[in-house]
């Protein structure tokens, strides 16, 4: 309405003098009558009518690249000591892919697909209406091919005219050493098949968690180990044997009067901190094992003992 008022010399004389009361008699035919929606909306820069505005908005009227298949994901369960180390793992996807037989046209062999008429092979048909002077164009899916361009007289035996059979691929993924728990892999490619022919497939996206042991706790490049002790070592101090990741046992000293829940720190002895040549820590947590039954010997030597020990002071 604008443009219709103020490119014409009599309509902005009327509106520069009156405002919209000046204009507000014309009808719509005055109005847009001798309008040319191709130079509003398409002429900037010599585009028509049908490389207009909206073609450059909505990909119109201009040759795209075929559609990416979508992304797809998966979980791969690996060992600590996968991670300590670094190297292949196998894992198992099940996704679609281009059948081989009709190499994805979903055709039988020896025909091919045929372009729809109904849509003259875009996928898409216009509805044209027009209110009064002003046209308006609706575009949708075609209905005959569903958006695919094409029809299939002969289908494929193998994939039943889909284009696409589904299989199982065994694929080998590389995990660095020290992988950040929960942290994706990308495998160019390996993804959903493109639904446009030609168009490349996806990606795969490989989410890589560590398989939980009995003996040792992640906590992101650090591991934690839990280790048992009887009363008297926590009393007395004790030497004790600690796995490691690197299948090697270390001694670790507990000292006299150790508390139970007491954390020792091993350090470089976690897990691979990615990206560097560092390592994390092994960190120890000392439990003190309260038997639940004890004999007439024992209970004689705990009594004994509890007569020479001074009372328990409250904690500050």
């Amino acid at each position: 309405e604008a443009y219709a008022v103020l490119s014409d010399p009599e309509k902005r004389r009327r509106y520069d003098t009156h405002g919209f009361s000046g204009v507000s008699g014309y009808s719509d035919e005055d109005l847009f009558g001798g309008i040319d929606l191709g130079s509003i909306l398409g002429g900037a820069g010599g585009f028509n009518f049908e490389s207009s505005i909206f073609d450059r908005m909505f990909g119109l009227g201009r040759p795209q690249a075929p559609l990416q298949g979508a992304n797809i994901q998966a979980t791969l369960h690996v060992s600590l000591k996968r991670l300590l180390t670094g190297g292949k793992e196998l894992i198992h996807v099940k996704r679609p892919r281009n059948c081989s037989a009709c190499r994805g046209t979903g055709a039988a062999s020896g025909t091919e697909p045929r372009q729809c008429e109904a849509c003259g092979g875009s996928g898409q048909v216009t509805t044209t209406r027009h209110n009064k002077s002003i046209q308006f164009q609706q575009i949708t899916t075609c209905p005959e091919c569903h958006g695919r361009g094409t029809l299939i007289d002969h289908p494929c035996d193998e994939c039943n005219g889909r284009g696409q059979v589904e299989r199982v691929e065994n694929i080998e993924v590389q995990i660095p050493p020290g992988m950040d728990e929960g942290r994706a892999l990308r495998i160019a490619g390996h993804g959903q098949p493109s639904q446009e022919q030609g168009g490349p497939a996806g990606d795969l996206f490989v989410f890589v968690n560590s398989i939980p042991e009995p003996q040792f706790q992640r906590h992101g490049p650090h591991l934690r180990h839990t280790a048992k002790i009887q009363i008297p070592q926590a009393v007395l101090g004790a030497h004790l044997q600690v796995p490691t990741l690197d299948d090697q046992v270390i001694d670790l000293t507990i000292p006299p009067g150790t508390q139970p829940e007491t954390m020792f720190r091993v350090p470089g002895k976690g897990l691979p901190i990615l990206g560097t040549d560092q390592r994390g820590n092994l960190y120890v947590i000392v439990r003190v094992c309260v038997p639940e039954q004890i004999n007439e010997r024992q209970r004689e030597l705990y009594e004994q003992l509890l007569a020479t020990q001074p009372e328990c002071t409250a904690a500050e």
